[in-house]
């Protein structure tokens, strides 16, 4: 037996209206007013896939600093941002997994996350891994003034894949293989290259879909009949209706696509169906997610009565509720490198990673990990051979201490127009963490006037900058509003 023992979501805060677009470019894309409704989730200038994939991550794996029982990694994107670096391995530092884990990136098709969770599943049920982690992260660009600037949206999904049925208990998969090319990006390529909107839907999903589908309910033993829950995501509209009826499904079973609110998260969004039905499902619901791309995949899940305790804290429904809305389309297409911008001479600097560096010092930049004295208990960022414990400099008493899952609040910050910044200005600040420990670190997430002394504030990993010369992306921590803590403390304060 195995399935699904927890799951996790992050859509980035910022949702761009698609009203907002559509009306700068109505005087040269006025069809596009037909899309004009609703808003797609966008990643601030900070995040990539990557990063995404880690908050999707932190929220199935909950709080807690013990991460040891992973013991494999899949990592499913096509827009990841090393091409020759395994994205995994970054995606496994930043979660302080144990070096010892099985790792790797899947890519190349809209059906990757799905695929790699039917890896991820059938490693577990074959024994080749006992507890594993599917993360899936995507951040499409897209040419301005393009249907698909609209229908794109950016998030990430993960899941926890256990030799126990879970949550959701795994039934049965189905897959096609066929190199039907509806899009392709190449290497050198920024953006995707689509063919016509009619043949894709004719010809390849409603031809290649079906099999898939059919062939994990023959898999799992059951009837179109016995479906609960039917995810499918697509730009195209009716889509998932028409594949339920060819197929057998009840139409009352067909779930919603969350365009209108997100936007289609490229091969993460069948993973994000899937999430969403888990919330929303009770005991004993049957559901089954498929996706087109080069073929389909289709995989079978039962819920059961463990899936009301292994909701995450955020997931889908605090993503949807957790959203800014915004109005500014120069600021996404700056943030997403459409426009050349003057960013200023404060800007000429050489951001050159040094490797060795980074690889002596991975759990402290990639994982955010200090130290804490064995003698005194006096905890410290950065970790170093001699304690800082007030009249007790101890030489070699530190052991690792992870920052990232600590609460945490701003002692004194700054905003400053000054320094470079992508959406300035630049926030930054003295970080104090609840049990000891103070960073100085970048505030992300924020507007002018947002950040005071006492806001309580959530680590997150984010880029820290970019080395465009040598297209090297280089990773950090952030401090970000935690919205749920300052809720609260408004809630006791009403009281």
């Amino acid at each position: 037996m195995v399935g699904i023992a927890a799951w996790g979501v992050y859509a980035p805060r910022l949702r761009l209206s698609r009203k907002a677009v559509t009306t700068a470019n109505a005087w040269v894309a006025p069809n596009l007013r037909a899309k004009a409704k609703g808003e797609r989730a966008m990643a601030n200038w900070d995040e990539d896939a990557l990063t995404m994939a880690v908050e999707a991550a932190r929220d199935a794996l909950g709080p807690g600093d013990d991460r040891s029982a992973i013991d494999a990694l899949y990592f499913a994107s096509t827009t990841a941002p090393f091409v020759d670096r395994q994205n995994a391995g970054i995606v496994a530092a930043a979660l302080t997994l144990e070096k010892s884990i099985s790792s790797a990136d899947i890519t190349g098709s809209q059906r990757c996350g799905l695929a790699a969770l039917g890896q991820a599943l059938a490693a577990v049920m074959g024994g080749a891994a006992q507890r594993a982690l599917v993360a899936t992260g995507e951040h499409r660009r897209a040419r301005a003034a393009s249907p698909q600037e609209l229908d794109f949206g950016d998030g990430a999904t993960a899941f926890v894949v256990s030799a126990e049925a879970g949550a959701a208990e795994f039934l049965g998969r189905g897959s096609v293989t066929d190199d039907f090319v509806d899009h392709f990006r190449g290497a050198d390529a920024e953006f995707d290259y689509g063919w016509e909107e009619r043949w894709i839907r004719d010809e390849g999903i409603v031809k290649l879909v079906p099999p898939a589908i059919r062939g994990a309910l023959e898999d799992a033993g059951l009837m179109a009949s016995d479906i609960t829950h039917f995810c499918f995501p697509s730009t195209f509209s009716g889509m998932a209706a028409s594949l339920a009826k060819t197929v057998g499904i009840a139409p009352e079973a067909v779930r919603d696509n969350l365009a209108l609110t997100l936007g289609e998260a490229g091969c993460a969004h069948g993973p994000l169906m899937l999430a969403h039905a888990l919330e929303e499902a009770k005991a004993g619901d049957v559901i089954l997610v498929a996706q087109f791309g080069q073929g389909a995949e289709a995989l079978v899940f039962r819920v059961t009565d463990a899936a009301t305790n292994a909701r995450p804290a955020r997931g889908v429904t605090g993503a949807l509720l957790d959203r800014r809305v915004e109005e500014n389309y120069l600021k996404f297409l700056t943030f997403n490198g459409l426009i050349e911008w003057d960013k200023g001479m404060r800007a000429e600097k050489d951001n050159k990673t040094a490797l060795t560096t980074l690889y002596r010092n991975q759990d402290m930049i990639l994982g955010l990990v200090g130290g804490r004295c064995r003698e005194t208990g006096v905890v410290q960022f950065p970790r170093t051979r001699i304690s800082v414990a007030p009249n007790n400099p101890a030489v070699d008493t530190q052991e690792p201490y992870r920052f990232a899952e600590r609460r945490a609040s701003v002692l004194s910050y700054s905003a400053d127009f000054l320094t470079f910044s992508m959406s300035p200005p630049n926030h930054y600040g003295m970080i104090v963490f609840e049990g000891g420990g103070r960073i100085m670190m970048d505030i992300t997430d924020v507007e002018q006037g947002e950040v005071d002394s006492g806001l309580p504030v959530k680590m997150v990993f984010r880029i820290k900058d970019v080395d465009e010369k040598r297209g090297f992306v280089r990773y950090f921590w952030k401090a970000a509003p935690d919205r749920a803590a300052m809720a609260a403390q408004t809630a006791i304060a009403a009281e």
